[in-house]
């Protein structure tokens, strides 16, 4: 039988995952622990020197109206989101924050206005860098809200997984709270726990999970590693290695 794997991450984000997983060899269930639901956009000035979003969650709904100025991303998922609302990019998305901080304070004035495209759950990275330097308006367009609860048929899909993969502190700890809501709290903690880090799996232990194992790197590619070290390898690709 083919060894089915749980994704607790907002649909938008864990369908390229299962994709990945798929072609590996295993089945997933996707058992979204948040919900992304857009926000109203309605920024305080007319025009900014310069608008910056990090996910492509930010072009969900509408935003502003005038898409003339210089957009700086991160992440070509992000870029890709842009550009079907009608954006054009400043510069090549950067691949994280620190590099996406850097290009502003090269291609900006001091004091530039800049509008930032948040997500309301958030760490503080960019605008704790960015505000003593720009005029900085940071405007949530969307939120990542936690689900009440588990539908009868997900929690019957938990049932059948032996493994679960998990990306956020947040969602780890969400999907562990909805476990138990749904009364499936003894089998979710009876899976292999695969985390992104030793902080994502912080909530895990304290609920009681004894099968965690943690990525040697924090990216996609290292929880795959994780899993097949936990699983024996992959489905389609035996002991093989990404």
């Amino acid at each position: 039988m083919t060894a089915r794997v749980a994704l607790f991450r907002a649909r938008e984000d864990a369908t390229a995952s299962a994709a990945r997983l798929r072609r590996l060899g295993f089945s997933v269930a996707c058992l979204p622990a948040i919900e992304i639901k857009a926000q109203a956009v309605r920024p305080s000035r007319t025009r900014y020197d310069a608008v910056v979003a990090t996910s492509g969650k930010a072009f969900l709904g509408d935003g502003p109206s005038d898409t003339s100025p210089p957009l700086y991303v991160v992440g070509a998922r992000t870029a890709r989101a842009a550009k079907a609302r009608g954006w054009r990019l400043a510069s090549t998305p950067a691949p994280d924050a620190a590099k996406l901080i850097e290009t502003l304070n090269g291609a900006l004035r001091p004091g530039a206005s800049v509008l930032y495209l948040a997500g309301r759950d958030r760490k503080g990275t960019i605008e704790a860098a960015l505000e003593s330097a720009f005029a900085l308006e940071i405007v949530e367009a969307y939120a990542a809200e936690a689900r009440a609860a588990w539908s009868p048929a997900e929690t019957r899909a938990l049932a059948s997984c032996v493994a679960a993969l998990h990306y956020s502190r947040r969602s780890a700890g969400l999907a562990a709270a909805l476990a138990k809501v749904s009364g499936a709290e003894a089998r979710f903690l009876e899976l292999v726990h695969v985390c992104l880090s030793r902080d994502v799996a912080e909530p895990l232990d304290a609920a009681g999970a004894a099968g965690i194992a943690i990525a040697e790197t924090a990216d996609e590619a290292g929880l795959f590693r994780a899993l097949s070290r936990s699983l024996g390898g992959f489905p389609s690709l035996g002991a093989s290695r990404i």
